[in-house]
């Protein structure tokens, strides 16, 4: 190691060192560093999909299948969303930081504010164009005859609460950023209770059926964004950015934390754009099916959470340590990513291998046709055996977008969205619904290829985006 690199490896530590946290990604083991910071994010996002889960679950088992399959239909649209709100906070944390890395608290503040401001604004018109457009989008989406309007009532109130679901993913990326990563899973468990609780009174005990379990979600969201967003506040008084006023909106921050979080929403979206594109190939065959398919979508979404969430801890990690002038310790933070990643892929897919049956019949209700059950039992017996490649592409993304190298990290993962798409329209005519999920394999490993490829130049470690 050089003596710049030395002088700013120590200059790193004595930042961390200033900061009253129970373990700094800049110092100490990067393994257990990682996985401390990883775990809350994990159980956090688990969190999150059984929160958006519960609609699915409840509707499913208390009101049957239509109900369920109106839900599925909308949730390829609202995930869309989801993953554009934590894409877009993902793609902000990294300013904030490297800002955090390199100890300028004052712009870390203005890049948090100017973060906030523009989601908010975003929010703002996706709710009202996804308010008057939903029955269009889900019409062109070939939406079954019998559940259409239900699954448009359910759209319309969701996209009530869309302002509230962009305010809280994008406050939980900057306490991530901040390395509390432990704040977003107590409010997530919080939500996540409520709303099951919410669901239940409104399906079991109001009889509203989806429009119930659709204004349960705003309820919780909206009480998640206001707790978040006071708790965020009183946090940030520790951090004494002098005397100068921290500014509350800066447009080249925007600009330059733009060009980070287009192809960070690019990438957190990828699965669900994939999943809005393939719907209408999937609405063809029916809503057994769809209810099926459903089912195995969602249950797919909680299992790969711990990868997922491991390449959010890897781009946090790196975001910090290239604020700091540490791009030897990315490199073993990123190896112990892997690691985790790998060890929950080979874990999931045990559990599921053994399990799926019981797990698919939790989302369906006791007379619930042969096809919905054959469906979603098939998508995840095949599914689990390659939940290795997203751990891989999930950590592997989260250098470049830690780094700020955006460019291959965005084609990457566009290619991706192109092989699931392409194939999935193709070749389900000629072999059926299997199409769908075959190609959800091919998109990632695709995908883990160019970013590693990439990665292996080195040219990530040379990127800064303050």
């Amino acid at each position: 190691m050089t003596e710049t690199e030395n002088e700013k490896q120590n200059q790193g530590e004595q930042r961390a060192g200033g900061q009253k946290t129970r373990r700094n990604m800049l110092t100490g083991s990067p393994a257990g560093t990682l996985f401390v910071f990883a775990l809350p994010m994990i159980l956090g996002n688990l969190f999150q999909q059984f929160y958006n889960m519960a609609d699915s679950m409840i509707v499913g088992r208390y009101v049957g299948e239509e109900a369920l399959a109106a839900v599925g239909a909308s949730y390829s649209l609202t995930t869309v969303f989801i993953m554009i709100a934590i894409g877009g906070g993902m793609g902000a944390s990294v300013i904030t930081s490297q800002y955090l890395g390199a100890g300028e608290y004052r712009k870390m503040k203005t890049s948090i504010s100017t973060a906030l401001v523009s989601f908010l604004a975003l929010a703002l018109f996706l709710a009202c164009g996804g308010f008057l457009g939903n029955r269009g989008i889900l019409t062109a989406l070939k939406t079954p005859e019998n559940i259409l309007d239900s699954a448009v009532l359910y759209l319309r109130i969701y996209f009530y609460g869309l302002p509230f679901l962009f305010m809280y993913n994008v406050l939980s990326s900057m306490f991530n950023a901040l390395g509390k990563s432990r704040i977003p899973l107590f409010l997530l468990i919080f939500s996540s209770v409520l709303n099951v609780a919410l669901d239940l009174y409104m399906v079991r005990v109001l009889s509203l059926g989806v429009a119930g379990v659709a204004i349960a979600t705003v309820i919780a969201q909206g009480l998640s964004a206001v707790i978040s967003f006071g708790i965020l506040l009183l946090h940030l008084r520790r951090y004494d950015g002098g005397e100068e006023k921290a500014v509350f909106y800066d447009w080249e921050m925007l600009a330059r934390g733009t060009k980070i979080a287009v192809p960070s929403i690019v990438q957190q979206s990828i699965v669900s754009i994939g999943m809005l594109l393939v719907q209408s190939v999937v609405n063809g065959f029916g809503s057994s099916v769809l209810a099926g398919y459903s089912a195995g979508m969602r249950i797919e979404s909680i299992c790969i959470v711990p990868m997922i969430a491991t390449g959010n801890a890897v781009s946090t990690f790196t975001a910090q340590n290239i604020g700091a002038g540490q791009p030897e310790r990315v490199k073993k933070g990123y190896r112990a990513g892997l690691c985790m990643a790998a060890a929950f892929a080979v874990l999931i897919c045990v559990i599921l291998q053994i399990f799926y049956g019981d797990i698919v019949r939790a989302f369906l209700k006791e007379d619930a046709g042969p096809a919905a059950y054959a469906t979603g039992s098939a998508y995840l017996k095949f599914i689990s055996w390659f939940f290795l490649f997203i751990g891989l592409k999930a950590s592997t993304d989260g250098v470049l977008r830690g780094a700020g190298d955006v460019n291959v990290y965005m084609a990457a993962n566009l290619l991706n969205l192109a092989i699931r798409v392409l194939f999935a329209n193709l070749m389900a005519p000629v072999v059926g619904i299997q199409a769908v999920w075959w190609a959800v394999p091919m998109g990632w490993a695709a995908n883990f290829l160019v970013s590693y490829i990439w990665y292996r130049t080195g040219r990530w470690s040379r990127k800064r985006v303050i």
